[in-house]
């Protein structure tokens, strides 16, 4: 039986579709699968395209739609076309209706990137309810080469070249390589309409003059095989994009330490994630585009994407690690704040942005704490300090029996010249004491630089007061003035563990 030219079109259409499908591993047997249909000719096509392949790929099908309310009575129609064509193709329908221009406004977003947030966040609710566990969507291969040309003209790197992904997470497209009069040509054979976008034409958008200008120009005058060229050099960086990926991820999970929220690795790991003797042209570390690659993953493994951080910000980022002093930092946005603290970065979010001065007055409230302690005659006295998640055991042993189980450089104290008030404490501005086996007193301030304490952890340690003085603070040697020595009958010794 002679096949007519139509059907043989839509047949190798449909064939393509399915290698397609098949070679990224997009849909699988038993999916069910959202078609997004906004009622333009591409999203139309994909839906028909899919329905006719319903059986042999074995999924059900299910329409989305999404209503940004942008365009009046015209918007409206969209939904009545969409919510037919579901209807005629037996098809179960699902519609969501958000203002996007109002919420754009109250969010001070892009409109464009608010529709696109919306529309995304909507697909990803239909599959979290469990309506469907992949939604198709109907990119072409001139939205890719739109997409490319549109990340080059805005500045990108070769992530940026990779442009849109065939496959991620829930969402899939199966039209990544058809060209968009292709869909059009398909949809006259079956007599099926559609509904036009004006704004589509608004030359005022970068994407619709790339579309209306740009392109149109580079086929005319340049090469007619264009977009077939920039979806090709798409692919390509994806594969690329992919092995970077991999990479990262693997030096992430080896080289930071994850702790309350906070990313932190060495300097020395930053700068050269990977041992390799060589050197890139001009002095360059070999690994210098893999440290930029693990920095935007520290910033969106914290803020949950990389949206506004530029190659601007990596930059500050390395000039932090390699040039600045301990104690310095930068703020990258999204509120995402990178210290120095001696050898190490720490990559940590902050909820506000304050002015300098509020923001020491509010650490210098948040660090703060003062427990009166009433030290047992024998026996351990305990101290519970819930702002460092910390409990403190002030334990009274005889001296002699402590002497001979204890190492020489116990930091012990002589419990009969403790005096009340005894206070466990934060530290504050000005502490100082003579330490053990000192001639003068130091500024606990220059005991944190010596110790290597990191500046942010400084407002928040502990502090022993005896009667106004200070008499220990963690990790250094008590003062001389309190500390147990040859005569001394009862010796405090102070342990702490985590709540």
């Amino acid at each position: 039986m002679e096949v007519s030219p139509k059907r043989a079109r839509t047949k190798l259409l449909e064939r393509r579709v399915m290698d397609a499908i098949r070679e990224a591993r997009m849909i699988a047997l038993g999916d069910r699968v959202g078609v997004a249909v906004s009622g333009g000719a591409d999203s139309v096509a994909l839906l028909r395209l899919l329905a006719g392949l319903r059986e042999r790929l074995g999924i059900t099908l299910l329409v989305v739609h999404f209503d940004h309310q942008l365009r009046g009575a015209d918007s409206e129609a969209d939904a009545q076309f969409v919510a037919q064509l579901a209807r005629k193709l037996d098809l179960e329908f699902f519609i969501r209706r958000e203002n996007v221009a109002a919420i754009a406004a109250r969010e001070k977003w892009n409109l464009e990137d608010a529709a696109r947030r919306l529309r995304y966040g909507f697909f990803e609710r239909v599959v979290e309810e469990g309506r469907a566990n992949r939604i198709a969507v109907a990119h072409t291969a001139d939205d890719q080469a739109e997409t490319v040309l549109s990340h080059v003209l805005r500045g990108t790197g070769p992530t940026g070249l990779a442009g849109i992904y065939p496959v991620a997470g829930p969402v899939v497209r199966p039209l990544l390589f058809v060209r968009r009069e292709e869909l059009r040509k398909h949809l006259r054979g079956l007599g099926q309409d559609w509904r036009e976008d004006v704004t589509n034409l608004d030359l005022r958008r970068l994407r619709a003059r790339i579309r209306g200008r740009l392109l149109p120009l580079l086929e005319t005058d340049f090469s007619p095989d264009v977009v077939e060229r920039l979806a090709r050099l798409a692919r390509l960086s994806r594969e690329e994009e992919e092995f970077w990926s991999a990479l990262v991820e693997d030096r992430f999970l080896a080289l930071v330490t994850q702790d309350d929220g906070k990313f932190t690795l060495s300097i020395g790991d930053l700068l050269a994630p990977l041992d390799l003797r060589s050197a890139a042209p001009g002095g360059e570390p070999a690994t210098r585009a893999l440290t930029e690659r693990l920095i935007r993953r520290l910033y969106e493994g914290l803020r949950g994407s990389r949206l506004g951080l530029t190659a601007g910000h990596v930059e500050q980022v390395i000039h932090l690690a390699s040039e600045s002093a301990s104690g310095r930092h930068i703020e990258l946005p999204g509120g995402i704040i990178v210290e120095r603290a001696f050898d190490k970065l720490i990559f940590s979010r902050e909820s506000g942005r304050e002015p300098k001065a509020h923001a020491r007055k509010a650490a210098a409230q948040r660090d703060a704490y003062h427990y009166v302690v009433q030290l047992a005659a024998r026996g351990a006295t305990t101290v519970t300090v819930p702002e460092l998640q910390r409990r403190f055991r002030l334990k009274v042993i005889d001296w002699p029996q402590l002497e001979r189980e204890t190492k020489q450089d116990s930091a012990a104290l002589d419990a009969d010249r403790l005096r009340a008030p005894l206070i466990l404490r934060n530290w504050r501005p000005g502490d100082a004491y003579r330490p053990q086996g000192r001639r003068q007193a130091r500024k606990l301030k220059q005991m944190f630089l010596a110790g290597r304490i990191p500046s942010r952890e400084r407002g928040s340690w502990p502090v022993l007061e005896s009667a106004g003085r200070v008499a220990w603070a963690r990790g250094m040697p008590p003062a001389e003035d309190f500390c147990a020595r040859e005569g001394t009958r009862a010796g405090v010794v102070i342990e702490e563990d985590r709540l």
